[in-house]
């Protein structure tokens, strides 16, 4: 799928327009990120661009910048939140990988040992 500036039918699209109340925890000019409902960590946080993308692949091929521009708002947010141990991101893409929502969103987890395998 191409970037549109957004889609009324997607939830994250929403939630950026603020249309959708969502515990926001950074905004930039170009992402957002807030707080998951459905938390896997302690901190679970997921950033946005504000520009619809289905999927990172989509983000990437249309927008590479914006990927390192997620990257690096993951790793503000990641010090707000004092994750100092460490921290995990994750892109989800497409439905067998768990992807729920279509518009491109990087998970940050942290606040517990993550360490491999998961378990």
């Amino acid at each position: 799928m191409t970037s549109t500036a957004s889609d009324p039918d997607c939830l994250f699209c929403r939630i950026v327009a603020g249309t959708v109340p969502a515990d926001v925890v950074h905004e930039s000019a170009t992402t957002v990120a807030f707080r998951d409902i459905s938390p896997g960590a302690p901190t679970h946080v997921l950033l946005v661009p504000r520009d619809h993308h289905a999927d990172a692949a989509s983000l990437a091929a249309a927008e590479p910048a914006r990927v390192a521009e997620l990257v690096a708002a993951a790793g503000e947010v990641a010090r707000q939140e004092g994750l100092e141990r460490g921290y995990r991101l994750v892109w989800n893409t497409g439905p067998d990988a768990g992807q729920t929502v279509h518009h491109v969103h990087l998970h940050l987890l942290g606040g517990r040992g993550l360490g491999w395998p998961p378990g």
